[in-house]
């Protein structure tokens, strides 16, 4: 039996292993925000890889935004040793998951298995993913226990609200250095014949236009801090988002649309603040002295950060000279530049080989539209070798009805596995470990 076959025997050994398990993460309703049930997901993930030879260690991200007594932030590092010193395979998921929103057809968090697929929030992204990193973890480790180096498994919180209380925190800890860890696979819904190497940037920012306030049947005697947003918007729609249309990168970026810088408008308001749902009244009639707006502007790899606030402060600037009471506020919440692994890195070597070798085809390279914690593992981590690939397809994410295909899990757990020895294969750079030290 090749070595291929006998991973994929044990892989598919473990079918209902895999879907139980992946059901089990996603009742879990890991809701984010606030960050419900962290610990709780963390704890159950702990207890099963400790009976399978990992040491555990929880690790709550003190003083990282969200993070509160009512909501802490809770993470899991899960280690296995091989039998020789070598290089660590790490895999990095997040737990936690996006609000349900309407549409569902199902119970958002029972976990349905239906014509071979489970249903769920979280199901795609990705806690399918984080299923089938573990199988194939466990899966590699009973086949070849005498494989040299460590395999390590993270479940991370707050991904997607920034991953400030999950993979950043940990970085900056140490636990993504180059000493530490060589390999990082994020099983991040991606289709299972592709490989992720990076995301674009990212900058958002908030603008509030002031005015004065007056009385609603004598504007004149105010100041409509509205109408300055929408001569903003104005110029937007005939300035920016032209430019934004014509600046094109060379990074594989899906979907094609996405291969142009983009600006999206995330929220606006303007006025009073919104009225309690069980109020009954009207709303008095003033002018508003402010508006809100929170942009989130989506950068090129060819682009540089200062260009980008530049360009949209001279824009600004526009506005203010064609109206004489213009007054803003520019805040920065936050921003994340772009990255890229390169296509002849290790990791993506393996996962690109094992991909051929399981699958039949050579699988294609995309760069994500969006972010996600590899941006950490690059920058404060100083990891290059870090790229996503994972089961699900990426359109299903934070959908209603969101589910992942078992067949794809179970395609997508083979691929890990395979990985994992050609990275890691019995005797590869063996040194062997003096456990009495």
């Amino acid at each position: 039996m090749t070595t291929t076959d006998k991973l994929r025997a044990e892989i598919r050994a473990r079918e209902e292993d895999l879907v139980e398990l992946t059901r089990d993460l996603i009742r879990i309703p890991t809701l984010n925000p606030p960050g419900e049930y962290y610990r709780e997901i963390c704890e159950y993930i702990q207890s099963r890889l400790r009976k399978h030879g990992f040491a555990c260690q929880m690790i709550r991200a003190e003083g990282a935004p969200g993070d509160s007594g009512r909501y802490p932030r809770w993470n899991l590092i899960a280690r296995l040793e091989g039998a020789a010193q070598g290089e660590t395979v790490h895999f990095n998921s997040h737990i936690d998951v996006v609000e349900v929103g309407r549409g569902w057809t199902v119970d958002p968090f029972e976990g349905l298995v239906r014509d071979g697929r489970i249903y769920g929030r979280g199901a795609c992204d990705m806690k399918g993913g984080l299923a089938a990193s573990v199988i194939a973890a466990e899966a590699f480790a009973d086949a070849f226990p005498g494989f040299s180096g460590a395999i390590e498994i993270s479940a991370t919180a707050d991904e997607e609200t920034g991953g400030y209380g999950g993979v950043a925190y940990l970085a900056e800890q140490g636990h993504f250095s180059p000493e530490r860890v060589q390999h990082v696979i994020i099983p991040e819904p991606l289709n299972k014949d592709r490989i992720c190497l990076g995301h674009r940037g990212v900058w958002w920012a908030e603008l509030e236009t002031h005015g004065a306030i007056g009385h609603g049947s004598m504007p004149f005697l105010g100041d409509c801090a509205v109408r300055h947003m929408g001569a903003v918007i104005t110029e937007m729609e005939e300035s920016l988002f032209p430019a934004l249309a014509e600046k094109k990168t060379e990074m594989p970026v899906v979907p094609e649309g996405a291969r142009q810088s983009t600006l999206n408008i995330n929220s606006l308001h303007g006025g009073q603040e919104e009225l309690p749902e069980d109020f009954t009244g009207f709303p008095a009639p003033v002018v508003p002295d402010s508006c809100r707006m929170v942009i989130d502007r989506r950068f090129l790899i060819e682009e540089n950060i200062d260009d980008v606030k530049a360009e949209f402060l001279a824009l600004l600037e526009k506005v203010g000279k064609e109206r004489p009471k213009f007054r803003y506020d520019l805040r920065d919440m936050h921003e994340v530049q772009p990255t890229m692994t390169a296509e002849d890195a290790p990791v993506v070597r393996a996962v690109a080989a094992a991909i051929a070798e399981t699958q039949g085809k050579h699988p294609s390279y995309v760069v994500s539209p969006g972010t996600y914690d590899q941006k950490h593992i690059d920058r404060i981590g100083r990891l290059k070798n870090c790229i996503a690939y994972g089961p699900g397809i990426l359109d299903l994410a934070h959908q209603p009805d969101e589910w992942v295909g078992v067949e794809d899990m179970l395609d997508s757990a083979e691929v890990m596995a395979l990985s994992l020895h050609s990275l890691l294969a019995p005797g590869k750079d063996a040194i062997p470990i003096d456990r009495e030290t």
